[in-house]
């Protein structure tokens, strides 16, 4: 796959997107509703956002019947795979990083058990 650095970067200078991915490379394969939950967005935004990551081709996504998972492109660079990894090892216990993960932790009925709306 070919990704160009400035792409890459301008994508990542968006708040949302970059907690979107620091909680993807932790957690792998995320929901839709798992990503709403853990950030504290409303659906919509989040979605514009994930497009904008998957047109992008830095997250792939699958449905699941009515659900859609994301998680980070296996196919990026390994450039830009170092970069997402420094990235979230650095910030994982920083605002709002660990807020995310922790919220997503305490999340009620994640998915696999019968969760998502």
């Amino acid at each position: 796959m070919k990704l160009a650095a400035d792409r890459l970067f301008r994508t990542l200078a968006d708040l949302t997107r970059l907690r979107t991915l620091v909680l993807m490379r932790h957690e792998g394969e995320l929901c839709v509703c798992e990503i709403t939950h853990a950030l504290d967005i409303i659906q919509p935004k989040i979605s514009r956002h994930l497009a904008i990551l998957r047109d992008e081709g830095i997250v792939q996504d699958r449905r699941a019947g009515r659900w859609v998972y994301y998680r980070i492109n296996p196919g990026l660079p390994d450039w830009a795979q170092t970069i997402l990894e420094s990235c979230a090892t650095g910030v994982r216990g920083e605002a709002p990083f660990a807020e995310d993960h922790q919220s997503l932790r305490a999340m009620p009925n994640r998915p696999g058990t019968g969760c998502c709306a």
